[in-house]
């Protein structure tokens, strides 16, 4: 029952993922409970993603670091980049506009991209390693690219970040390392399958808690927040096809494509968020929330469509 329950949601996830933005817009004050619980359920996703990898495959990826220096130089460098290019060209008059536009692209690879990365059948070690990396690396990054590209000066408590993205990330992704290493590998191969189903609630309870902060501005739409929303979409949209692009001139398998395609394509929103609330006018927290309401259905988009090609 958990794995076809499980192989159901992952049939219709396009369709779910909107219906639960949807249900968090809709129900802001219900959907916001849920909000003190995310970081919780954020390690449980990364705990259930990493059960499928052992210390040695993660030391693997070191073996050829191509991969991962590309992606970190994507996330970190070009992509940033571009979205500054393309605030400053569509909203040059609105500075928090542009400082959130980079802001949306400057935070670390998602944790959520690991189930995704599962779901595909990619490289779990490579998708690992990069979350990893560059959680604990983003601190440091992301400030630095702020400030040369939009030119403010960012106060960030990279202590408090740091503890609270090691607790989603890194913790969770050891244990479930240690649990295969003591195991011999017992529990990789029987407990994905089995959590796999509630990996996908947990998914859907973070999607729906965390668009209840998207409300306010869906509810009082303009047309320069449409316009926002509309270069969201098309940089999120370009960051997915630019891992692909990357891999296929890198020559590299289907797994590590796939990782690729997520690792570059998706961000963690929350994280964005929480720097925007605590660094930044309101204002500049719209363009981190609105990716959002597009980064579950890009990625079951890619899923469906541009992953089915490389088969």
């Amino acid at each position: 029952m958990l794995e076809k329950g499980n192989q159901f949601i992952e049939k219709w996830m396009a369709f779910v993922t909107p219906l639960c933005m949807l249900v968090g817009i809709s129900f802001p004050d219900v959907a916001a409970h849920g909000l003190p619980y995310v970081t919780l359920v954020f390690a449980f996703i990364t705990f259930t993603g990493a059960l499928k990898s052992e210390f040695k495959d993660v030391l693997r990826v070191f073996h050829d670091p191509k991969p991962l220096l590309c992606m970190l130089v994507m996330i970190h460098v070009v992509i940033p980049a571009v979205a500054c290019g393309a605030g400053h060209l569509f909203f040059g008059s609105d500075p928090y506009a542009i400082t959130g536009m980079v802001l949306e692209f400057s935070v670390p690879t998602a944790v959520v991209g690991l189930m995704w990365v599962t779901i595909y059948n990619g490289n779990n070690p490579l998708s690992l390693s990069l979350v990893v990396i560059d959680t604990i690396l983003s601190p440091f990054l992301i400030p630095v690219t702020l400030r040369v590209l939009v030119g403010s000066q960012v106060e960030i408590d990279a202590t408090m970040m740091m503890r609270q993205l090691i607790f989603m990330v890194a913790l969770p992704a050891i244990a479930a390392m240690v649990l295969n290493q003591v195991t011999h590998g017992a529990v990789k191969n029987t407990w994905p399958k089995k959590l796999a189903l509630f990996s996908k609630f947990a998914l859907m309870f973070v999607v729906t808690s965390n668009s209840s902060k998207v409300a306010p501005y869906v509810r009082h739409m303009n047309l320069e927040r449409v316009a926002i929303g509309a270069a969201i979409l098309v940089l999120a949209t370009g960051s997915y096809a630019l891992g692909w692009g990357v891999a296929r001139v890198l020559h590299q398998d289907k797994e590590t494509t796939i990782s690729m395609i997520y690792g570059t394509g998706m961000r963690n929103i929350s994280a964005g968020a929480v720097i925007a609330g605590a660094c930044f006018p309101g204002a500049v927290m719209y363009p981190v929330m609105i990716g959002t309401l597009f980064q579950q259905v890009l990625a079951a988009f890619y899923g469906k469509v541009l992953v089915s090609k490389l088969e």
